[in-house]
């Protein structure tokens, strides 16, 4: 049998010994390495605040304060210092800056991953990181990381930790430390917090958008009481102050003291801020703390005329005192769908608050009728001289009505539109079919759900609602003459020395005729000139639709005129810009509703926000062909079929069928399949 030579003793004591001095050698080099380590920049405020510029190229906004309102570790209520440890570093008090345990199987977790993406850091480590390391996921920076730790944790005492820790990190809001995010949540001292309410704070650091109790109280909810019940199973606080804390509100209140630099232009630079998380993959906390130069499509002319007029009360409904009457608008450069304004509402309130220009859903009503309806009927051949069916209509139980309960038989298509009559949008949209209408909505931007594939879109009776910036975009294709350019607000981001991160590469896409814009174009102009938008009219060429939502039928609004409404809104453009704006209450109830006629108020602000933000531009003409220009005339009628149908005999035969049934005032759209 072979038998295997054995080592000479020698040889081992030579492999242990060159073991030993490399083990030896590799400790005494990271000690070095550590105690070079400078962490000196732990006593300096943050990093240079990151700013938005504006489409010149001057400062719009300042993203996050560039102070912070710093306390001492005893002014820090013992309370929040367990909260923080509890769901932070539950091991802060043992370990020496790295907690080997949950590194390692940190580090096994990324192996099976085959990334670097799984946490572990102490807080002492989070410190190093927001300090003196970029963000990426790699084995280096987390080692580099930890010899940062080892280091603060033997220059400075566990109470200078967490105290530079409090002080530094990010809690929400654009509150920076404990002491702002005791005032922004609480409008009191951190001092003074409740163990409830240091719960709240503690919850924050890791998603400070998605637990702020301002923008998702459910999660905050959820997440404090998780914060408390860790705090409980660690020995802080008894299952009985655990019970209290976890049965009590969140008590957070919000203010309106907020500082300049975060308070202008608020709604545009939330939307800017949402858009590069959404679209470029940043996070909240880069934004805020990397110095980063964000140049945007913002015109600081035109959102100056929105803000202002936006703050005319003179323009509104008297409200009732309970409660203000809304508005949004977006404003969109139709030739690079560049975002030139937006409004988040009246008396706008915090940073990162609601925005009724991007944010909000609602039903758009007849504004979406060359949306759904109007838009692709000229696609596919129809014209604004083609008679449509207004009459009696029953299509499967679904019985439109005219706003003024009459009807005339037979209308042009610019008469329906001029008028808004509901009857012919709705037939048109049975004749043209409904997936049509889905398939050009989505072709502007606005993809419609499953349960919207029904006549009532026709009318603006979308399920989810669209936002005013949507709308906005959506129209911008029209006053494009054909081409849709993405609407965005970001034009590039840099670092502050100048690198470029991102840069906006929106391509204009052609989404119709350049025929059916132009004829669209003409349609609205008319509308705003003789029919329902003549509240737009102003010195200048205006082309737009006029939208009202009416109050749901049900009990609650019975015995309500049926001249109120939910929502209003106008939809237009002229030669340079397109606008969206709309009207309303947050929240419709039987004494919370809109009596105005029709967009009558959304069409008086469209006019001065556009008045305003043009004022001081030429006034041109549409660029559209004359024969865009088209009067409706009945005696030349076309069929209602496609006019591209090969077949005229057929045609003849239907103009007439379909002649003589309007004058029967039949449900033509239904008799039409037979």
């Amino acid at each position: 049998m072979f038998k295997m030579k054995a080592v000479p003793r020698r040889f081992w004591q030579v492999g242990v010994s060159a073991v030993l001095l490399v083990s030896v050698g590799a400790v005494f080099m990271s000690y070095f390495y550590i105690k070079g380590l400078d962490v000196s920049l732990l006593n300096q405020p943050l990093p240079e605040a990151s700013i938005v510029l504006d489409k010149n190229g001057q400062m719009a906004s300042q993203l996050s304060a560039s102070k912070i309102d710093a306390v001492s570790f005893k002014e820090i209520p013992q309370v929040l210092v367990d909260a923080i440890v509890a769901v932070e570093d539950r091991r802060f008090y043992e370990h020496k800056g790295v907690d080997m345990k949950s590194i390692f199987r940190a580090v096994a977790r990324d192996v099976l991953k085959g990334s670097y993406s799984e946490g572990a850091s102490t807080i002492t480590q989070q410190l190093a990181r927001n300090l003196f390391l970029t963000a990426d996921k790699t084995v280096g920076r987390k080692l580099r990381e930890a010899a940062y730790a080892i280091q603060i944790e033997s220059s400075y005492s566990k109470d200078d930790i967490l105290e530079m820790y409090l002080n530094k990190i990010y809690f929400g809001e654009g509150s920076w430390g404990v002491q702002g995010a005791a005032k922004t949540y609480f409008n009191k001292n951190v001092s003074d917090l409740t163990l409830p309410e240091a719960a709240v704070l503690a919850a924050l650091p890791k998603a400070p958008s998605h637990y702020s109790p301002f923008q998702n109280e459910d999660q905050a909810l959820e997440r404090r009481n998780t914060v408390l019940k860790l705090m409980q199973k660690e020995g802080k606080i008894s299952q009985e102050d655990y019970d209290k804390a976890a049965a009590s509100a969140l008590g957070a209140v919000k203010t309106v003291n907020i500082d300049e630099a975060k308070g202008r232009n608020r709604a545009y630079v939330d939307a800017v801020i949402d858009e590069a998380v959404t679209l470029y993959g940043f996070t909240e906390e880069q934004l805020l703390t990397g110095g980063l130069r964000i140049t945007t499509e913002l015109d600081p002319t035109v959102q100056k005329a929105v803000i202002d007029v936006m703050n005319n009360n003179s323009l509104f409904p008297e409200s009732k005192p309970d409660q203000l009457i809304q508005s949004g608008a977006a404003i969109v450069d139709q030739k690079s769908g560049g975002v030139r304004a937006l409004a988040g509402g009246r008396g706008e309130g915090v940073f990162r608050g609601f925005s009724r220009a991007t944010q909000l859903k609602r039903q758009p009503g007849s504004s979406f009728k060359p949306v759904a309806v109007y838009g692709p009927a000229l696609e596919v051949g129809y014209k604004p001289s083609t008679m449509l069916f207004d009459g009696p209509l029953n299509i499967e139980g679904y019985q439109p009505q005219d706003w003024d309960h009459q009807s005339r038989g037979q209308v042009s298509m610019q008469e329906a539109i001029t008028s808004s009559w509901n009857i012919p949008a709705v037939w048109l949209l049975h004749e043209i079919g409904i997936d049509n209408g889905l398939k050009f909505a989505k072709s502007l931007g606005i993809t419609l759900p499953a349960q919207d594939r029904q006549l009532g879109i026709a009318l603006g009776g979308l399920s989810e609602g669209v936002s005013p910036l949507q709308m906005a975009q959506a129209f911008s294709a029209f006053a494009a003459k054909g081409i849709l350019n993405p609407a965005h607000l970001i034009t590039k981001i840099e670092t502050n020395d100048g690198h470029l991160l991102v840069q906006a590469k929106g391509k204009g896409q052609s989404v119709m005729r350049a025929e059916t814009a132009n004829a669209m174009t003409a349609m609205l102009q008319t509308a705003v000139v003789q029919g329902t938008g003549k509240n737009a009219a102003m010195n200048r060429p205006v082309a737009g639709k006029s939208g009202t939502t009416q109050l749901p039928a049900t009990k609650e609004f019975e015995g309500i005129g049926s001249g109120s409404a939910k929502d209003a809104w106008f939809v237009g453009y002229t030669p340079e810009l397109t606008a969206a704006v709309w009207v309303g209450y947050d929240r419709t109830d039987a004494t919370h509703y809109l009596t105005t006629s029709g967009g009558a108020v959304p069409a008086v602000l469209f006019r001065e926000m556009l008045s305003r933000a043009l004022a001081q531009t030429a006034v041109v003409p549409f660029d559209i062909p004359p024969l865009s220009v088209e009067q409706p005339q009945k005696e030349s009628s076309s069929s209602n079929e496609s006019p591209s149908k090969k077949d005229k005999e057929k045609e003849k035969e239907k103009e007439k069928e379909q002649q003589k049934q309007a004058e029967q005032g039949h449900g033509h759209g239904k008799d039409k399949r037979k």
